[in-house]
């Protein structure tokens, strides 16, 4: 049985791929506390001494628009100490694949809707999270070059805003789903006459579902041999001021919503070309909005 080593494999998303991946692979899921990525010594010994054949690299620094005002060093550094440290050591070790995970953030502010591959050179990232989303490049770059330079074969996947059972409901740090998630439940249980909701509701977002972007991740595993990234969505968006009715909804809140337009509302709109993806993989999200929001809202309630 092939080993696979699963980095971040105790994130949001690691946990949903480990759950798919299990009983099909060998797959070595160290905490964070067991490999620290950002130290090279650290991730070499670990390869070393474990042999993967593929590595998925997930671990990664992030949050929502918050925690990228606060944070931006520590975004950008970390995560580009990370990047180095993978690219490197997976050549050194000939590892079979490396699958890397890029972000949405990485596109240019004002990338025409749908956000198609070939667009992510075209500008410079929305301010709130362009630390992030360059140090999120350096992966892409880095795929390319080991692959021109030495025939590795590393693969970067451009998954957008995805949500789901296991996220961040930390509301210094968590993205907006999560967020709404919990303002919604906290004002419901606690009687309060309204939410507030950063921004003025006008931006869009596309959402996707953490195990539909899991099977994307395994089908990529056989099925996708090139360093040129590929996105990884639903191509759906939706407005904030929509979502935030939908988990309104969900949640049973009957109060008011108020939208704080002194907050940043981040991006304009977000939504991705998933073509590549249909073609390359045979990959199409199997879950909506709805459907994903529901299971998210119970696991959350339930935990």
């Amino acid at each position: 049985m092939e080993k696979i080593l699963i980095t971040g494999s105790k994130g949001f998303l690691g946990k949903h791929l480990t759950e798919l991946l299990t009983g099909k692979y060998k797959l070595l899921t160290p905490s964070k506390s067991s490999l620290d990525v950002s130290s090279y010594e650290d991730f070499n010994n670990y390869v070393l001494y474990h042999k993967p054949d593929y590595v998925i690299h997930l671990a990664a620094v992030c949050g929502g628009i918050g925690a990228n005002q606060k944070s931006p060093a520590d975004f950008f550094v970390k995560n580009s100490q990370m990047s180095l440290n993978v690219l490197s050591v997976c050549n050194n070790f000939n590892i079979k694949k490396l699958i890397t995970l890029g972000t949405v953030c990485s596109y240019p502010k004002f990338t025409p809707v749908p956000f198609k591959e070939d667009d992510i050179w075209n500008g410079y990232p929305e301010e709130t999270n362009a630390p992030y989303g360059i140090a999120k490049k350096n992966l892409l770059v880095g795929c390319k070059a080991f692959n021109d330079q030495y025939g590795s074969n590393f693969i970067h996947l451009i998954p957008v805003n995805m949500y789901g059972e296991y996220d961040n409901f930390d509301l210094e740090k968590s993205h907006v789903i999560p967020a709404l998630l919990k303002k919604f439940i906290e004002a419901k249980n606690q009687g309060n006459p309204f939410v507030e909701v950063w921004g003025d509701g006008s931006a869009s977002r596309e959402f996707l579902y953490a195990g539909d972007c899991a099977k994307a991740i395994e089908l990529s595993i056989d099925s996708y041999n090139s360093p040129e990234p590929m996105n990884i969505g639903t191509g759906k968006e939706i407005l904030i001021k929509d979502l935030v009715l939908l988990i309104k909804d969900i949640v049973g809140y009957k109060g008011q919503i108020k939208f704080d337009e002194s907050k940043p509302n981040g991006q304009p709109r977000r939504c991705l070309d998933t073509t590549k993806a249909k073609k390359e993989l045979n990959f199409t999200a199997e879950t909506n909005l709805q459907e994903g929001l529901e299971k998210t809202y119970n696991w959350y309630i339930n935990k």
